[in-house]
């Protein structure tokens, strides 16, 4: 075979791949110039009877044969496996599409909605507020004093100005309280920060839900029966709950509130660590210098408040070992729910 006899092959093969119908045309041409048995491999074999003068020419342009060939076949390919317009597998306009059926809302997002549902029937309404706040609304005017652990920087995340992501969503009710007179029945989910490191059971980001009641002699026995009613509701209407005095700045007195464990009934077993009981929440009555700082009558007014985790709860309801299953978007986990 001449030089010219191999120009004369380059050009028809490349024509013969640019002009391919369809993938099995394509595949035929490739096996034709490019297999074992091909033509290529049967060029280079004559490459030892070219004249001396030509078979550095000859040999360079089999090799600029064997890659433009290769190139234009595997890009034709693509374009067939796109569905190009001459394509046998292309796409068919008149296929009914593929269902992937519908998607479920987070674990976290279906609990807020099923706590907030309990406290509606209850005539509480729901009220929102930044995550970034002032140091004021997120301490001062909940009676923390200066020297409190958590508003230490390596407990609160503080910006540049001064300001801090809230650490609790009770900067709300500083708000509300502010432009809202008695009385007021409000309940406020929302996203938290903390300096936690992540693990189990912790996380520098977490969902709360606080709620506010103000009123005149509201007691604490009104507080028992609203957190009464929201652990049947929520845990079944054989759960007990029971009050454990506690501190927090803004309630006084404050309490931490126990349900009966929803696995064993209260007779004690792994998951509340045989004692029959499951911390849910803190509450407390509001305390009067909280009242004072938005400038409510604490003579005329009384009221209580109650603060929990979503995460905690979601994990006690659907049996979670770790928080961060419910962060990491994997959805075979989240498919579960």
């Amino acid at each position: 075979m001449t030089l010219q006899d191999l120009v004369d092959l380059k050009t028809a093969a490349l024509e013969k791949a640019k002009t391919a119908a369809n993938a099995e045309a394509l595949e035929a041409i490739r096996i034709e110039y490019l297999a074992r048995k091909g033509l290529l491999p049967k060029v280079m074999q004559e490459l030892k009877d070219v004249a001396p003068e030509e078979r550095p020419m000859f040999g360079k342009t089999v090799n600029e044969l064997k890659n433009e060939l290769t190139e234009l076949i595997k890009s034709k390919q693509a374009e067939f496996s796109a569905g190009g317009a001459t394509g046998a597998a292309g796409f068919d306009l008149t296929q009914p599409g593929q269902w992937q059926g519908l998607g479920t809302r987070h674990p976290i997002t279906q609990i807020t909605d099923r706590i907030t549902k309990i406290f509606q029937t209850l005539g509480f309404t729901v009220a929102d507020g930044p995550d970034i706040e002032t140091v004021w609304n997120n301490f001062d005017a909940l009676n923390t004093p200066a020297d409190h652990p958590s508003r230490d920087e390596q407990d609160t995340f503080y910006l540049n100005n001064g300001d801090l992501m809230r650490c609790h969503t009770s900067p709300v009710q500083v708000r509300y309280m502010m432009g809202h007179k008695p009385p007021v029945r409000i309940i406020s989910p929302g996203r938290c920060y903390r300096r936690d490191t992540p693990d189990a059971t912790h996380s520098a980001n977490f969902h709360q839900v606080e709620g506010l009641f103000v009123d005149e002699n509201v007691s604490l026995a009104d507080l028992k029966g609203t957190l009464s009613y929201f652990a049947r509701e929520l845990m079944g209407p054989d759960v007990k709950i029971r009050f454990r005095p506690h501190f927090f700045p803004f309630t006084e007195p404050s309490v931490e509130v126990d349900f009966t464990c929803h696995v064993c009934g209260g007779k004690g077993c792994r998951v509340c660590k045989n004692s029959g009981w499951i911390e849910i929440l803190g509450a407390g009555m509001v305390d009067p210098n909280v009242f004072q700082a938005v400038g409510y009558d604490s003579s005329k007014v009384t009221g209580f408040a109650f603060g929990m985790g979503i995460e905690r709860i979601t994990m006690i309801l659907y049996g979670i070992h770790d928080i961060r299953n419910l962060y990491e978007n994997d959805v075979r986990f989240l498919s579960q729910f």
